[in-house]
């Protein structure tokens, strides 16, 4: 079978590539043609677009950015019927992917969903789209079975393929020693900073992280570089500092770490599950974030929180993130800190919700089947 994969950025880049593991398991004829990133290619797609040269995020960014978006938007649709793929498999991202649905909708061809749009979390008209341009939901969340169900939308749920991830890289983790000595660490406790895996959340995040180093001066700030990310994006703001980089170890990184501070997204989910306590941060276009306000209807922004019901993980956002509120959430997070065991014990409780490994696994033999493959 033809599989066209569309996903828009790290994350969706992550679980496009263990999916596609999967495929090529439940089916080993699968021809993969797919946006994406390095995971989704190194797993035997070939790579139409890098995510890197298509994500925009913010009302404003967009904005900005239209010819992009709709030079992008023209050339995936000319690509994908040229391939005229047995099923187009979209990866989260709903502003581009939802115009690939109903694209692909018209043109005669089977459109599964994997990552559930967050219409739970605003925009919740966009389930009519799902219902009008989707033939299959895949979803990841415990909580999003039953929600769609409530439109009339039966979904896929077979656990959460981020279990599988992280277990199979805590396997093949170095010890401490190593890993300091590998990248020329100090002999002293690490506090691991992912400042997000877009220009503007780094912009936003970093400078109001980078006062914390004098404040805890018995740990070492290390910075984790996205992906996609030039070191120059992150030198402007860690130049003078005592701050340090490494790319592509953040797993590695959180492993080791004391405690961490994560720009909101699915690196919330990865470090609950690695176990490294954490504070949630978000913050960039004070015209992007007023809108999303406004729009926004749950309560929390972080996925550990979201998926939990309760406040897990601490949220600063916006203009709640400034030095000393990350100075007294930090503290509270070290060894003795006031709330370092009860999110140790949250995110215990996490992973019982999450379910076991294999889920990517189960997914992929799933839409195998809606195909009508025979393995």
């Amino acid at each position: 079978m033809k599989y066209y994969i569309i996903a828009g950025e790290a994350s969706g880049d992550l679980h496009g590539g263990d999916l596609i593991k999967g495929l090529k398991q439940a089916d080993p004829t699968a021809d993969i043609r797919a946006w994406g990133g390095d995971r989704m290619s190194a797993n035997g797609a070939t790579l139409v677009k890098h995510y890197k040269d298509a994500a925009v995020m913010g009302f404003v960014e967009v904005l900005l950015q239209l010819p992009k978006v709709w030079r992008n938007i023209r050339f995936c649709k000319r690509d994908m019927l040229a391939f005229r793929p047995d099923a187009v498999i979209l990866i989260d991202y709903p502003g581009f992917n939802f115009r690939m649905a109903r694209f692909a909708k018209k043109h005669g061809l089977k459109v599964f969903y994997y990552i559930a749009p967050k219409v739970w979390a605003w925009k919740e008209r966009r389930v009519k789209r799902l219902q009008q341009y989707v033939d299959k939901l895949f979803v990841i969340f415990p909580f999003e079975k039953g929600y769609f169900r409530k439109w009339g939308i039966e979904a896929f749920y077979a656990g959460n393929p981020l279990v599988d991830t992280i277990s199979e890289r805590l396997k093949a983790t170095e010890p401490a020693a190593v890993f300091r000595q590998r990248n020329r660490l100090p002999e002293k406790p690490v506090i691991a900073i992912l400042p997000g895996s877009r220009r503007m959340e780094i912009n936003y995040v970093l400078p109001r992280v980078i006062p914390l180093a004098e404040r805890f001066p018995d740990y070492r700030f290390v910075v984790a570089g996205a992906p996609a990310m030039d070191r120059e994006i992150y030198e402007k703001y860690l130049r003078h500092t005592a701050l340090l980089w490494i790319e592509n170890q953040t797993y590695e990184l959180l492993s080791h770490a004391t405690a961490a501070i994560v720009a909101s997204g699915t690196a919330t989910l990865e470090t609950a599950l690695i176990g490294t306590p954490q504070i949630v941060c978000y913050g960039g276009n004070e015209i992007s974030f007023q809108i999303a306000k406004r729009l926004v209807k749950i309560k929390f922004i972080s996925l550990v929180n979201i998926i939990m019901g309760r406040e897990v993980v601490p949220e600063l956002i916006q203009h709640g993130l400034r030095p000393e509120n990350l100075q007294a959430e930090l503290q509270a997070l070290l060894p003795n800190g006031s709330k370092r065991a009860a999110q140790l014990n949250g995110y215990a409780e996490l992973r019982r919700l999450l379910g076991e490994q294999g889920a990517a696994k189960r997914i992929a033999q799933a839409m195998a089947e809606e195909l009508g493959v025979k393995n």
